[in-house]
């Protein structure tokens, strides 16, 4: 019993005591943010035709649709050109500023709901990439995901270093402008009865308003020190949940699509992969798909192990090796749809999805070679000076994520 008790305590405070996988998380606010990001930029000359006022889903339409499914989208607040012109220019700050790592917690909110606002104005225009941003773009949201490679994390840094050596530390201006900003418009948007399709989208909102305005109050203060570890405690938890329902969804993804497609006649003769090849809408490069499909035993191969890769991945994650060894093949085949079908964002989104299962050395010398090309580019040929370690990277090496 004594056993069994001290197991649990030390379960409950590793998760209540540190936000567990600072690089997965970080990884993965990078590439759905920057997923999200390309899509965008690559349709703006078409955006009208996809989300806005000139496309075959029209207004009304929409408003029809999302009466029914009570799916929130900011686009159907006014059926003016302004206003999607706004909305998706707020879509492309928020998506950046959220790859950046500048202002997370707010960034992550505002990319929610411009992913959601444009996914929600034309639902038939998406794919299966599409869909995983649109639930990982919520469960963003719960995460910490700035601890490490962002903006955030270099401001925190240089307070810590300003501190240390004695110095006092800037004060933050553009958060409160921020917040007040932000308050001023969720609040004249529930005033004027916007949130007119459900309460959750607006709760959620509601609520990181508030919990961002506890955070900034708490920090201020020395007197405030139990509050904001009250608070640190609920958003380690927080993070730590959301980051293994983003596991679990990867997981499920793969599980259902493995098995759906055992139940397929053209996946047990294995023939499934040579008729996308021949589609013409999924055909970019006809040579290259003409010489994948030229072998049938090829084919047969890539169907089969297709299957058994995405039906094993599950239960492969408690053996790190064969799991690993499992991500490269399926990275490597998303990236080979991403070229030979022309699907650049969905394998994008797939691929974020598989990394949130990265190992934390492999991700930390990833980062290591990115700051010292970066340094190297930055001097022009001369020596590379180690970037200032953050102290949630030095907290990270102590806590360890290695899923």
């Amino acid at each position: 019993m004594n056993r069994l008790s001290l197991t649990l305590s030390r379960g409950i405070a590793r998760v209540t005591g540190a936000a567990l996988g600072p690089y997965q998380s970080a990884v993965i606010r990078i590439g759905f943010a920057g997923t999200w990001l390309l899509f965008l930029l690559r349709e703006f000359p078409h955006r009208q035709e996809l989300y806005g006022p000139s496309g075959p889903w029209g207004f009304n339409l929409a408003r029809q649709l999302t009466a029914d499914n009570h799916a929130f989208t900011a686009l159907l607040w006014s059926d003016g050109r302004l206003w999607f012109e706004c909305c998706y220019a707020l879509a492309v700050l928020a998506s950046a500023a959220l790859a950046l790592g500048w202002r997370t917690r707010t960034a992550s909110v505002l990319f929610m709901v411009g992913v959601l606002s444009l996914q929600n104005r034309s639902v038939f225009v998406g794919d299966g990439g599409d869909n995983v941003l649109h639930l990982m773009a919520i469960y963003l949201v719960f995460t910490r995901c700035g601890q490490v490679w962002s903006l955030d994390a270099r401001r925190a840094a240089d307070g810590t270093a300003a501190r240390a050596g004695g110095e006092r530390a800037p004060a933050d201006r553009v958060g409160p402008v921020l917040w007040a900003v932000l308050g001023l418009a969720l609040g004249t948007a529930t005033a004027t009865g916007r949130f007119d399709n459900g309460w959750l989208i607006q709760a959620l909102l509601w609520t990181a308003w508030a919990g961002l305005a506890l955070w900034w109050v708490t920090g201020r203060r020395e007197a405030w020190r139990q509050p904001r570890m009250l608070l640190d405690v609920i958003a380690n938890v927080l993070h730590n949940g959301a980051l293994v329902v983003i596991m679990a969804e990867a997981c499920l993804i793969y599980a259902t699509a493995g098995w759906y497609k055992i139940q397929g006649s053209r996946w047990q003769d294995g023939t499934a992969v040579y008729y996308p090849l021949h589609l013409d809408y999924f055909s970019p490069w006809p040579g290259l798909a003409d010489l994948m499909s030229s072998s049938g035993t090829i084919m047969m191969i890539v169907a089969y192990g297709t299957v058994m890769v995405q039906v094993a991945f599950p239960f492969t994650l408690f053996n790190r090796r064969v799991k690993n060894v499992l991500l490269v093949l399926m990275m490597t085949e998303h990236a080979v749809i991403a070229v030979v079908l022309g699907l650049p964002f969905f394998s994008l989104a797939m691929i974020t999805a598989d990394a949130v299962f990265l190992p934390t050395s492999f991700l930390r010398r990833l980062g290591g070679l990115a700051a010292r090309a970066r340094g190297r580019f930055a001097r022009r040929g001369g020596p590379a000076v180690p970037a200032p370690r953050s102290p949630q990277e030095s907290a990270a090496d102590h806590v360890g994520f290695t899923a």
